[in-house]
């Protein structure tokens, strides 16, 4: 217990799935927690929920492709808190997959802007205040999409890649600084957006399929391989890609 005792963190995408998991856990280890979400009244719960057990918590309303609403966050966190150590880039997108010609360039730069773009901001919006206090931790959620491309989800595939390389670039930036900067690539997992897979027998096989494992994740184990890069048990690990996949990419 107490892993990120004294730290303070910023989880975007915190009103459910992995990003709601981590919160908890952050929490739970210590940390006082900026979550961030696009769903007001949904975040409002999760941040009830943390504060009921003790955890020291600020919910903020986010859109995580705007510039001035990055500012506000990071303000904010710095009234309640004080500092800034860590940023979990968590918030994410997908639309409905399907033929390459049936995709729109809105719905395109829109994956583009949420998955991606918004990383940017992130660590643009965060990166002075940690190289003040002389070290902080940036996670940047990828996926196993960032090694393997499927043809069906062209504008998903390329945001999480460019958070691959993305994350390289910032950690070669910023190494000197004491910033540390990786990527986290889970496979499928469940979560409220995935959890719909097991109602069919379809969905069934593709999980049991997809990995050696035969199974989804859990967000626990998601949000575990995050904590570690939090953490200062990783504190020489900076620029490299946490695969948690069950095997899938190994194949």
């Amino acid at each position: 217990m107490e892993r990120l005792k004294n730290k303070v963190a910023i989880i975007t995408g915190g009103a459910s799935g992995i990003g709601k998991v981590t919160a908890r856990l952050f929490a739970a280890e210590g940390a006082a927690v900026v979550i961030t979400d696009i769903n007001e009244p949904k975040l409002k719960l999760v941040a009830e929920e943390i504060a009921a057990f003790g955890g020291k918590i600020l919910a903020v309303k986010q859109d995580v492709t705007s510039e001035y609403d990055w500012m506000v966050v990071v303000q904010s966190a710095l009234d309640e808190f004080g500092r800034i150590d860590i940023l979990f880039n968590n918030a994410g997108i997908e639309i409905k997959s399907g033929k390459w010609a049936d995709i729109s360039l809105e719905d395109f730069q829109r994956i583009l802007n949420v998955n991606l773009v918004s990383q940017f901001l992130g660590i643009k919006a965060v990166a002075n205040e940690m190289i003040s206090n002389g070290k902080g931790s940036i996670i940047n959620m990828s996926s196993t999409a960032g090694f393997i491309a499927t043809k069906a989800h062209p504008a998903y595939t390329a945001s999480k890649g460019g958070s691959r390389l993305l994350t390289k670039a910032a950690a070669k930036e910023y190494a000197a600084s004491g910033l540390r900067v990786n990527s986290i690539h889970p496979g499928i997992t469940l979560t409220e957006l995935t959890i719909g897979l097991m109602d069919s027998e379809e969905g069934r096989k593709y999980l049991n399929s997809s990995n050696p494992m035969q199974r989804a994740a859990t967000g626990d184990e998601i949000a575990n391989a995050v904590l570690f890069l939090a953490s200062d048990e990783s504190s020489f690990v900076t620029g490299t890609e946490l695969v948690v996949d069950g095997g899938q990419i190994s194949v």
